[in-house]
């Protein structure tokens, strides 16, 4: 008798069904929507919109690095069965250890002690070895590199690790050059005239919008940066960490410094009246927006990194001390 052949449904993305997630990261045509805001208004009375790269399928921005980052190691040939090893904050690690999994590979990862405790679970679920990381283990003159420092380390001590080293690895910025702007300039019909993102690895600026101004050079690019010392996670301020090396600073107009209070009191804002449940760093990106200048025939595109689902812990601190509860 003979075996009946089970046909398989198989993938269709107009039935939004899968075969693997991997089939859910964005590109052109499955682009990260762009949402409007419509109470929380940053400048005058342009259009701005925020990209939500926490509907990305392991939840950031860093989902696209991260498939960059290793489809770079296997076209080089460079992977094979060796462990992975990269320095973090959280989201580039998440993405990488969940694409490690699907493809049975290590994931090592340093991350700064400070991080929220939500990560090193998210992490360690995932099955990545979590090596949280003092300032103190680098230089002075950047003391908050440690977690880059102690990457860097373990990676030169074992031919077995192989680094992604997304601060200096160029397939950072062409993950966003091939994916992130085609995907702005296709969704605002090529009337994007600002595009606002924050500093951490730089990738996703410098990427962006290299592409962006090839299409329109007048567009204006905008770089958000913390105060030292700092409490919003993936940023990064360069009075107190290296320049990533892939940064290019000729694609930058114009650098907006963001305080920690400004940064979570708009977070809050975009919570409670845009019900956008976005992390600290998109509160900065949104309290820079307001400080530029526009037009109502502008129109801004900001980049909301992730959800603030995974920073519950620091929001603690904003919450008045009866918030939300009853007093009795």
């Amino acid at each position: 008798m003979t075996a009946k052949t089970v046909e398989r449904l198989g993938s269709r993305s107009d039935l939004r069904r899968f075969s693997d997630i991997r089939e859910l990261l964005p590109d052109v045509s499955n682009p990260s929507p762009l949402v409007r805001l419509n109470h929380v208004e940053p400048g005058l009375s342009a259009e701005t919109y925020l990209k939500l790269e926490w509907l990305n399928p392991f939840g950031s921005v860093k989902d696209r690095a991260a498939a960059y980052l290793l489809s770079g190691l296997n076209e080089r040939g460079a992977l094979g069965d060796g462990e992975l090893v990269e320095a973090s904050s959280g989201n580039t690690s998440i993405a990488l250890a969940a694409l490690a999994t699907l493809s049975g590979t290590k994931l090592i990862t340093t991350v700064p002690s400070a991080v929220p405790e939500e990560t090193i679970i998210i992490l360690r679920m995932l099955g990545a070895e979590v090596w949280e990381t003092p300032d103190e283990l680098c230089p002075m003159d950047h003391p908050r590199d440690g977690a880059i420092a102690l990457a860097k380390s373990l990676a030169a001590s074992s031919d077995r690790f192989r680094a992604t080293e997304q601060y200096e690895n160029e397939d950072n910025v062409r993950a966003h050059y091939e994916t992130t702007g085609p995907e702005i300039w296709r969704q605002t019909e090529g009337r994007v005239t600002w595009f606002v993102a924050a500093y951490g690895t730089t990738g996703t600026i410098t990427g962006a919008a290299r592409f962006l101004k090839q299409q329109n050079p007048e567009i204006r690019v905008v770089g958000v940066e913390p105060e030292p010392g700092h409490r919003l996670p993936g940023m990064k301020s360069f009075g107190e960490s290296k320049q990533p090396d892939i940064f290019d600073p000729t694609v930058i107009d114009r650098t907006v410094v963001v305080g920690d209070d400004d940064a979570y009191e708009v977070t809050k804002e975009l919570w409670r009246r845009e019900a956008l449940m976005v992390g600290p760093s998109t509160g900065a990106v949104v309290a820079a927006a307001g400080q530029i200048d526009t037009s109502p025939d502008d129109v801004i595109v900001a980049i909301s990194a992730d959800s603030g689902t995974r920073y519950t812990s620091y929001f603690k601190e904003i919450l008045g001390e009866h918030e939300g509860r009853p007093v009795i």
